[in-house]
């Protein structure tokens, strides 16, 4: 059987997120969990996944859930996961964190599209090194791509795995956030974003409460 390839196109990201959860949860693929993260458990997942925002920007970034269900995610807990994203510094007990790799790059793209232009495909931001793969839960989150067209900033990320109920919502409005960010630094306008995955997934712990919001 050849891969499933599942396009998601969505206005903004809360609506990425419940086309998302449908998809999982009526196309991923049933399997227990050998090696990872809830090891002996079972998830779903897609085979490949392309999430293409239009309006990113748009507000809010994150989902609102109807009551009784616990939320995903916040703006609160959003802000004060920005500097996982954006900064070097790791606080007691982490192995990494994304900013310990992005940092440095975040500026260097800034001043290379500020410097030389905007005609370029060099402006790539990697997460994790050669000895990622060696951690006992290697980084979700791989790169951060980024073009800049009809003077917009957009940008494509690619996660190895990336966990759609507890993840998704809150990598997406820091993402979102890091992209607006650098958007004003180089003096254009915030751009779609657009995420893929060979391994968006929903965790068994999580199907009931997936199927609630999807109303599946």
């Amino acid at each position: 059987m050849p891969l499933n390839i599942t396009v998601i196109k969505a206005r903004d990201l809360p609506e990425a997120w419940f086309l998302s959860l449908r998809k999982v949860l009526t196309e991923g693929r049933k399997y227990k969990i050998e090696r990872g993260s809830y090891a002996g458990q079972h998830r779903k997942e897609l085979d490949y996944a392309i999430i293409h925002v239009e309006y990113p920007e748009s507000r809010p970034l994150v989902p609102t859930v109807p009551p009784g269900i616990p939320s995903p995610s916040t703006m609160d807990y959003i802000e004060s996961y920005l500097p996982y994203l954006m900064t070097s510094h790791k606080a007691e007990g982490e192995q990494y964190t994304y900013g310990q790799f992005l940092e440095k790059q975040i500026a260097d793209v800034i001043r290379m599209y500020k410097n030389d232009g905007h005609n370029t495909n060099q402006a790539f931001m990697a997460v994790g090194d050669a000895q990622s793969i060696n951690l006992p839960d290697p980084p979700c989150l791989r790169s951060i791509d980024t073009r800049i067209s009809n003077n917009r900033l957009h940008f494509m990320v690619y996660f190895r795995s990336w966990d759609l109920w507890a993840g998704f919502p809150s990598n997406l409005a820091a993402i979102q956030l890091l992209k607006e960010y650098m958007a004003d630094e180089i003096g254009v306008k915030d751009g779609e974003l657009i995420a893929s995955s060979k391994g968006l997934h929903l965790y068994e712990y999580s199907w009931e409460l997936a199927k609630a919001v999807a109303q599946i």
